[in-house]
């Protein structure tokens, strides 16, 4: 999903690391073959770089090694953490005292699920290295989950075999910079073959790396489309959380976010609470903020800034989602590539009057009828926060005012339920705005306190966000 960003070839990148004596470990990969221990084999001089290659395919082998996860999964964060723990130690243990004292020592490892003749699940897969950046230094990590999106498993194992080189080249030569380390990884990988969804850096040279930070490079990099974030603030990967759940979703600037923003959350749920097999244990509920404008171009929110109201919004609970989606049809399109079950999607009624604007369908070959073919076409609904208009009055979903040539469009949405309203709960909440919010906090403490939840200003106080003084 990224340009090439290095005039190094996959060959030239492996060679150079065989030529360097200094920089010696090990390559052990589950799933998809030695595709990355080949790339260094097939370059030349391996012997000066590679202590040892494995693939231990059978799972009794693999606990064997690496010992039993508690989720028994076999393509995991935490199984390709095992492995390059174990490897390292094992280079360490084995040749440390024996190799010059300027040697800086890695393990790589990839645990994968390629395309298999018996089966349809998803294509991905955990790689991960533990490097010294020095000599002697105590090492640091930096793992990522990849999709692979070709058709055929073989060329699914090509991809990882760059994608290896690509990591182990960069942790090396690009350490300093993380964010070139991201760009690099899709060195020599044709668009559209890869996605790369999480990554994380740690480790000792790594401690001021803001993993949120860099997972939002990920998009600004064409690396995805999607990041996800538990409410502890950690990074998610997207099947992991979204895999066989209900999924309700609103979109929002939350800038910051607001007891009416809070709301609107809470009444959605219990709309969709009412919908068929949905169920507290079986819902992930998301708060998404898209990088993009309402014409589709990047906004230039500044990281800092996006990080900001994630961490407000993870500060309530909530999974939040930062995506560069900007029609709700591709949102849909994001979630049902992981779950079969109900979408929920809570707009305000100035996101319904945006759908129904066939000017935001522009590029569309269908136009708007191919934007709700695309938003409506199995479980998904949108369920609608009223307003007040300028003379006090509270409208729902019922009053919109469409387009004459859309109107009976608009009925059949309402009479086949595929939009519904919800509630407002307060309606002193209607008085609520974040801009209005944003031009007092800058003053430092005040009545914008009042409109936002129980703890919410007092994390930007304490952090100072969105310019506050105090």
């Amino acid at each position: 999903m990224d340009k090439q960003t290095s005039s190094r070839n996959t060959s030239a990148k492996a060679l150079r690391l065989n030529l360097d004596e200094k920089k010696y470990g090990t390559i052990v990969e589950i799933g998809a073959g030695q595709e990355v221990a080949r790339q260094f084999f097939l370059a030349g001089a391996a012997a000066g770089t590679i202590a040892k290659t494995m693939s231990a395919y059978d799972m009794k082998f693999s606990d064997a090694i690496y010992g039993v996860q508690e989720d028994r999964r076999y393509v995991s964060k935490a199984r390709v953490n095992a492995m390059v723990q174990q490897e390292f130690d094992l280079v360490l243990d084995r040749v440390g005292e024996t190799r010059s004292k300027s040697s800086r020592y890695f393990a790589y490892a990839a645990t994968v699920a390629a395309k298999s003749f018996n089966r349809v699940s998803e294509c991905h897969a955990w790689c991960g290295i533990r490097v010294q950046m020095y000599p002697g230094a105590e090492p640091s990590d930096i793992t990522v989950h990849v999709r692979m999106l070709d058709d055929n498993a073989e060329a699914q194992q090509q991809a990882l075999g760059v994608i290896g080189v690509n990591l182990i080249y960069a942790a090396y030569y690009y350490f300093e910079n993380p964010k070139k380390i991201i760009d690099s990884l899709t060195d020599n990988i044709k668009a559209n073959r890869i996605e790369i969804d999480s990554i994380e850096f740690h480790g000792p040279y790594f401690e001021d790396v803001d993993n949120r930070e860099k997972n939002i490079h990920l998009i600004r990099s064409w690396k995805t489309r999607a990041i996800m974030f538990k409410p502890d603030g950690s990074v998610a990967v997207p099947s992991e959380m979204l895999y066989k759940k209900n999924v309700l979703t609103i979109r929002g600037s939350f800038r910051p976010v607001t007891k009416l923003n809070v709301d609107m959350i809470e009444q959605g749920q219990l709309a969709f609470n009412s919908l068929p097999g949905v169920e507290p244990s079986n819902t992930m509920a998301i708060a998404e903020i898209t990088l993009n404008d309402s014409r589709g171009n990047d906004a230039k929110m500044p990281s800092k800034d996006i990080i900001a109201r994630v961490q407000l919004l993870n500060s309530l609970g909530y999974n939040v989602m930062v995506s560069d989606y900007t029609r709700y049809f591709s949102l849909r399109a994001y979630f049902r590539q992981y779950t079969k079950l109900q979408i929920g999607i809570v707009v305000g009624m100035i996101n319904i009057k945006q759908i129904f604007d066939e000017e935001s369908y522009r590029g569309v070959e269908g136009g708007i009828l191919e934007g709700f073919g695309k938003l409506f076409p199995d479980n998904t609904r949108l369920f609608v926060y009223p307003e007040v208009d300028s003379d006090g009055e509270i409208n729902d979903f019922t009053s919109v005012k469409v387009p004459d040539h859309l109107r009976f469009l608009y009925r059949h949405l309402l009479e086949n339920n595929f939009i519904q309203g919800i509630d407002c709960s307060d309606h002193h909440l209607f008085k609520i705005f974040s801009r209005d919010v944003l031009k007092q906090l800058i003053n430092g403490h005040g009545e914008w306190e009042n409109a936002l939840p129980e703890g919410v200003a007092d994390e930007i106080m304490k952090n100072k966000f969105f310019g506050f003084k105090g």
